[in-house]
């Protein structure tokens, strides 16, 4: 009997929390031993080899994502303004010693180790009823898992070791930096493998756990983003449009549904992260409803809104978009189906709630689900809820689309780029751009900031753009509470970077050095 052991060290090496997986789906609940596997009991069906890739959709990312997730993008972007859980982002003092820096760095390499065993040992160590379809598609979720980890790696950090062979490590864990441009080329390889041995679909229109797994459209999704960072145009115009007459996404045709837990895994996602109030461990669920969601719209959990809408962003919308209502709350607006207080129907009443929006006078709605309902899902001892939230969406794949192929200009009339920017513009009641009226990259550089506010996405839109350009725009915010007043906070170029996390940098004095070149085999 052939045994296959999980290299335990080197997880720790990583930084890992294991292999556990949770789902909006109670069948992706279910997790293996952490301890290791023999083959003719784990690996020796398609569904156990199928479950090795499950804790990557969602439950690995965990310690990234419960609150680091938005502080590094939302509070960094000037989106939200916090007075705990990383208000030091707001004026740029993080330091390298915080637990908002080690956990994604956790997070991310512990999906690079799963990823690499996987890649590298599955093959040998399943059994021989396992079909190779199986394998195949799993081993291309793998490299999917480990592009998207070196995706938030860089973006993050900048120059990051590459990590091929976990057992490598392990014998000499004090390895180099590797330059952002052979991080993005190991991205790219990634992704280009992914796409060519994931299945391929055309997502159900009726949202549920059969589009909860990636695929060749998911790889290509992706791989479109990647060159759009690289400034590789052509490629990103070419990828994004075989995406998107492939017809596999679309929009959902009502945005306030993107955010209902009953659209979970709905037509317009290409990846998202899984997670389940049901399951009862800490981090299991999701934790936007306590991070953006107000104390009475919570279960469990009595220190709500830790995140809040800046008046920057809250300028930002357009008078008669729907996505605001949908994206951050105020006075007045209502919301029949949402549980608060105790109660389903909920007003946000400045006579009943009177210091309710002290901070900024709005408190965000996406991703806030509110109190249990049959709708909602069970909440767990934390407040953690069942609703998936999205890495990436249609909408992005369009705007994607559209930016290409503006190729670094300030503008374009091409009627394919117009096109899919007024897509997303159609759908939020907005004014589509008319036959003669160009499309400016200032106007979809804005339309993404509102299409993807409180998503973690603004914060890595300013960090691709030249460095002059986005100090001007963050130095401009307001990013004072309404008892300060206004207050702006200028960056400097490295702001724009973070730095690697102080305790692995003790682990790894080879981090602090200068960046080498990576040798591709």
């Amino acid at each position: 009997m052939k045994k296959y052991i999980i290299n335990i060290k080197t997880l720790v090496l990583f930084l890992t929390l294991g292999l556990g997986f949770t789902s909006c789906s109670d069948e992706f609940l279910d997790r293996p031993s952490e301890d290791g596997y023999v083959s003719d009991q784990f690996y020796s069906t398609d569904e156990q080899v199928e479950r090795t890739t499950y804790g990557m959709y969602g439950k690995m990312w965990a310690p990234f994502y419960t609150k680091c997730f938005y502080a590094l993008s939302e509070l960094s972007s000037g989106n939200c303004l916090a007075y705990a859980d990383g208000p030091e982002l707001i004026q740029f003092k993080l330091t390298s010693d915080s637990f908002i820096l080690s956990d994604p760095w956790r997070s991310c390499f512990g999906v690079v180790a799963q990823s690499n065993n996987l890649i590298n040992t599955l093959e040998t160590n399943a059994g021989p009823n396992v079909s190779q379809a199986v394998i195949k598609n799993t081993v291309a979720e793998a490299h999917f898992f480990r592009a998207i980890s070196y995706f938030y790696l860089v973006r993050l950090f900048g120059p990051v070791p590459i990590i091929e062979d976990n057992l490598a490590l392990a014998k000499n864990p004090m390895v180099n930096t590797n330059r952002i441009e052979d991080v993005y080329k190991f991205i790219e390889n990634d992704l280009k493998y992914a796409a060519a041995n994931l299945k391929s679909k055309v997502r159900s229109r009726t949202a549920g756990d059969e589009n909860i797994f990636v695929t060749q459209g998911s790889a290509e999704s992706f791989l479109a983003k990647v060159y759009l960072y690289q400034k590789k145009y052509s490629d990103a115009k070419q990828m994004a449009e075989k995406v998107i007459a492939s017809g596999e996404f679309d929009l959902l045709p009502n945005f306030a549904d993107l955010f209902l837990t009953s659209k979970n895994n709905n037509h317009e996602s290409i990846y998202s992260w899984q997670w389940s109030g049901a399951i009862g461990e800490y981090q299991g669920g999701n934790f936007s409803n306590v991070q953006y969601g107000l104390d009475i719209l919570n279960d469990g959990a009595s220190y709500g809104a830790t995140y809040v809408p800046s008046n920057d962003i809250q300028d930002a919308f357009e008078v008669g978009d729907l996505r605001r209502k949908e994206s951050y709350l105020i006075y007045g607006d209502e919301y029949p189906n949402i549980k608060a207080d105790g109660v389903v129907g909920f007003k946000v009443d400045k006579v009943k709630y009177p210091s309710l929006l002290d901070n900024t006078g709005a408190a965000v709605k996406k991703y806030v689900v509110g109190q249990v309902t049959g709708e909602t899902g069970p909440v767990d001892n934390w407040g953690g809820m069942n609703n998936c939230n999205y890495i990436m969406r249609y909408a992005d794949l369009l705007l994607i689309h559209a930016e290409a192929v503006m190729a670094g200009a300030n503008e374009t009339t091409d009627a394919a780029a117009k096109e899919s920017y007024n897509k997303v513009r159609r759908r939020a009641g907005l004014a589509e751009l008319g036959l003669n009226v160009p499309l400016t990259k200032s106007a979809l550089f804005q339309e993404r900031r509102v299409e993807f506010a409180f998503e973690g996405e603004f914060w890595y839109d300013l960090g691709r753009l030249p460095r002059a350009e986005a100090i001007e725009i963050v130095s401009k915010q307001d990013r004072g509470f309404d008892s300060q007043g206004v207050k702006h906070y200028t960056p400097v170029e490295t702001d724009f970077i973070f730095p690697k996390p102080e305790i692995d940098v003790r682990k790894n004095p080879k981090l602090k050095e200068a960046p080498v070149p990576y040798v591709f085999k």
